[in-house]
């Protein structure tokens, strides 16, 4: 059986350890209401009392519903600090500015809510001293399902190398509610998006992939599409005659 107790720990340590290396007074997340926010948050908090939570809605019903009410119950059960920043008006600017000289596609326009979440943490972050954690897991990163320079952009991840499943573990060992747990996992960018519906296979099948390097043929060729097509997000930016 997982030794829980002991790997929070070590995970705790790992998020002070940075937290001192850098000098920093405390820590800041994107609290989006989801479970890899959540977990994160938990360990946070457990390693620094100074750790705020961002609600960031950005354009869609499900930022200013569901995914609210989770993040501020989630906050509130483990104490966590929340603050609000509605980024709908700045997102739907840059559009209309960008309009002028481009036609967006659906992508790139989805895509600005992760971008300016992130810009507003670092805004939070720099102004008081503090570190971004990131959110994402091991999963999500596998696929590529996630936005570069977005929340693909952090200066720490404390749950990375946790696979969907393995999140969903952790969170019931920390007894989060279950309405949290078995909420259908999106990214909310827009209307009655959810990510395996987008990428056409279920994380049950990704994280087998992953652990046993077995599952089907059909979602074998996916996972390994996606994989393949995404290897530009998890490489640093590439630089012409630098060698450190």
């Amino acid at each position: 059986m997982r030794d829980y107790g002991s790997e929070t720990a070590a995970r705790i340590d790992f998020i002070k350890n940075i937290l001192s290396g850098a000098g920093a007074d405390g820590i800041v997340f994107a609290n989006s209401g989801g479970k890899d926010c959540a977990l994160a948050g938990i360990l946070c908090k457990k390693a620094c009392e100074n750790t705020v939570g961002i609600i960031m809605p950005c354009g869609t019903k499900q930022n200013y519903g569901r995914d609210k009410t989770d993040a501020e119950e989630f906050a509130a059960q483990f104490e966590i600090e929340t603050r609000y920043i509605d980024l709908t008006e700045t997102r739907n600017e840059i559009i209309k500015a960008a309009e002028r000289s481009v036609l967006p596609t659906e992508t790139s326009a989805a895509n600005i809510a992760p971008r300016l979440r992130m810009a507003a943490l670092y805004l939070v972050a720099s102004s008081e001293n503090r570190l971004v954690a990131g959110t994402g897991n091991r999963s999500e990163r596998h696929m590529g399902y996630f936005t570069k320079w977005g929340d693909g952009a952090f200066d720490f991840n404390p749950i990375a190398d946790l696979t969907v499943t393995e999140v969903y573990e952790f969170l019931k060992y920390f007894g989060v509610p279950e309405k949290i747990i078995n909420k259908p996992p999106s990214a909310g960018l827009y209307e009655g998006q959810t990510d395996e519906s987008e990428m056409g296979v279920t994380y049950k099948s990704i994280d087998e992939f992953l652990l046993t390097g077995k599952t089907n043929e059909r979602d074998a060729k996916i996972i390994k599409r996606f994989h393949a097509a995404s290897g530009h997000k998890r490489k640093p930016p590439a630089t012409y005659g630098t060698k450190d």
